[in-house]
């Protein structure tokens, strides 16, 4: 079997850390891993497969010899070092919004749309997690009942932001409970017990840039550029775990228990749904498990054609196996 030499870029954050340990969980044949941080901390390492490993900075010279170069960093990092990786052979699997709606950059769940991996030039995007949940939820539906109108409203953990949310969150809570007064730092408002419909910046038409980023993907994704989509993205006091109501309007009338045998018989999905005895998707029983959930079937009451569910993943985990299934999925078509 052929083993791979693999980079990770970003390899300190929340979600580096988790595909290190995909790659572990799943046995993918490393033949060496390369852990590098993009802020210079320098100093760091890592534990894989109980071997001390040593945590490099990140370089446009990082990935000479390198198979393939997995980026968990920011934006910025990714625009800024994922054409040297192009340049040195490597192939590039990019967790970052830097070049998700590009045109010429397969946008991939592999679940949903593995085929588009076959037009890469080098580089695959990873979606957002929310984006690739609702993915994962519409596409069984989509597929046999085209879905033509999506209303979301997203409920996303704190951790999408890194170890600083989760620190702001767990000190505010304290202050809290003791009766003492909070400044936010990381967050404009509290976090602590309480909601923000605020995720990045807001456009001049009133959305956000994570509501629009959800819309887009999701279009691109499905390869449903006319699909009505409209979102509504808040974060939440939760620490891992993002939540989705989802409103769908379909060409033909659908009956809940049709949607449940379509969802039971989905790959990466989960179904729990059984209200009368409180079973549904919710962040704890999301964490730490690979699968989206998806539950609260019912009948949009306000639409013939229209079905309500409610959707959950661990955002970090599922943002972390969706870049090593893009790798499994490209080395067993050859692309690699």
């Amino acid at each position: 079997m052929r083993r791979f030499d693999v980079a990770i870029a970003g390899a300190t954050g929340l979600v580096g850390r988790e595909i290190v340990r995909a790659l572990e969980r799943r046995h993918f044949p490393v033949a060496s891993l390369h852990l590098l941080h993009a802020d210079r901390a320098g100093g760091q390492h890592l534990f894989v497969n109980h071997h001390e490993v040593d945590v490099k900075d990140l370089s446009n010279r990082s990935f000479e010899n390198i198979d393939v170069a997995l980026f968990a960093a920011n934006a910025e990092t990714s625009q800024h070092f994922v054409p040297a990786a192009v340049k040195s052979g490597a192939r590039v699997i990019d967790a970052s919004p830097a070049f998700r709606l590009e045109p010429w950059v397969p946008l991939v769940v592999p679940d949903v749309n593995a085929d588009d991996l076959d037009s890469h030039q080098g580089i695959v995007s990873s979606p957002s997690c929310v984006a690739a949940a609702l993915v994962t939820a519409l596409q069984p539906l989509h597929t046999v009942n085209r879905v033509r109108r999506a209303v979301v409203d997203t409920y996303q953990a704190v951790s999408a932001n890194g170890a600083a949310a989760m620190e702001e969150l767990t000190g505010q809570t304290k202050l809290v409970l003791e009766g003492q007064n909070v400044v936010p730092h990381f967050y404009p408002h509290q976090i602590a017990f309480n909601v923000l419909p605020e995720i990045d910046v807001f456009f001049d038409n009133g959305y956000s840039r994570e509501e629009w980023k959800l819309v887009q993907e999701t279009r691109k994704l499905l390869h449903a550029e006319d699909m009505a989509i409209s979102a509504t993205c808040a974060r939440v006091p939760v620490f891992v775990g993002d939540s989705e109501a989802v409103h769908v309007e379909l060409t033909e009338p659908m009956s809940v228990d049709q949607a449940r045998a379509l969802f039971a018989e989905t790959p990466g999905l989960r179904l729990l749904d059984d209200p009368s005895v409180n079973l549904y998707p919710h962040p704890w029983a999301a964490a730490g498990h690979d699968e989206v959930l998806v539950g609260r079937i019912r009948q949009d009451a306000s639409h013939p054609r229209g079905l309500v569910m409610w959707v959950v993943a661990d955002n970090l985990r599922k943002a972390a196996l969706n870049v090593v299934q893009i790798l499994e999925t490209m080395v067993a078509r050859e692309l690699i």
